[in-house]
């Protein structure tokens, strides 16, 4: 409960495509740590990223590859990775090799300072992350635009196999960073693939869908998605929709 008696609700928020993009920094240090940790480069090519975790995502890349990683060196390629994009988050933006249609972006998406910052001060809300990234990675591009500090926890890449058993995680995290209770259905998830509506429907919870990754409007809506916007400028509508949101009728 809020400080007036009122039920908190639990927003997971997806990163990449939902809150930021990196202009290509991720797909980046990915396929530049593969080739120092395995000897393989652009071995990322081809493998969608959208909505996947990072050790999903490095687990394709291997298997397409033909390797059988020796011990440490998932370790190291995650280590490797991190380093580089510290690196090239710096760089400028650059057109995405799995979505070359779309036009490169770097920065917070329209309108995401502005939500969050609003739904920070929302007693009513608890901010909170349900991403593929690695944690720290997550950190890394989310501190470079000066949105990290809101999120009080998260759920990553590396605590679940598959995105949907993330949620129990980010409850649990939740519930040990000050959230004094939560349910289900008090619980939303923000993203902006089918994945991020398919978790939500797989872990019986809200989503809301916003079509500024690599999807459009029609597409999270025919996934299932219990509200879409074209992007999350309308702060007053999104703060409402995420008020009233409740999952569907299923």
């Amino acid at each position: 409960m809020g400080q007036n008696g009122t039920v908190v609700k639990l927003l997971l928020f997806d990163v990449d495509g939902t809150l930021v993009l990196t202009g290509g920094a991720g797909v980046r240090a990915m396929n530049r740590a593969f080739q120092d940790v395995f000897g393989v480069a652009d071995a990322f090519r081809g493998i969608p990223m959208a909505g996947r975790t990072d050790p999903a995502i490095l687990a394709e890349g291997l298997r397409n590859a033909g390797l059988q990683p020796r011990d440490g060196e998932i370790a190291s390629f995650e280590q490797r990775y991190l380093s580089l994009l510290e690196e090239e988050i710096l760089a400028p933006a650059q057109p995405r090799p799995v979505m070359p249609h779309v036009s490169p972006f770097k920065g917070a998406l329209p309108g995401v300072t502005e939500l969050v910052a609003r739904l920070a001060m929302h007693d009513g809300m608890f901010l909170a992350l349900l991403t593929g990234n690695y944690s720290a990675g997550a950190k890394i591009k989310l501190a470079h635009f000066d949105i990290w500090a809101p999120f009080r926890c998260g759920a990553y890449g590396e605590d679940a196999a598959l995105r949907h058993e993330l949620v129990p995680v980010a409850l649990a995290r939740a519930q040990a960073a000050g959230l004094a209770s939560t349910a289900l259905h008090h619980t939303v998830i923000i993203g902006d693939t089918p994945l991020d509506v398919e978790c939500a429907h797989r872990a019986g919870v809200a989503c809301v869908a916003v079509a500024t990754g690599g999807h459009d409007a029609s597409e999270l809506r025919q996934a299932g998605a219990d509200v879409v916007f074209d992007d999350l400028t309308d702060t007053g509508r999104v703060v409402a929709a995420l008020e009233s949101g409740t999952p569907r009728s299923r």
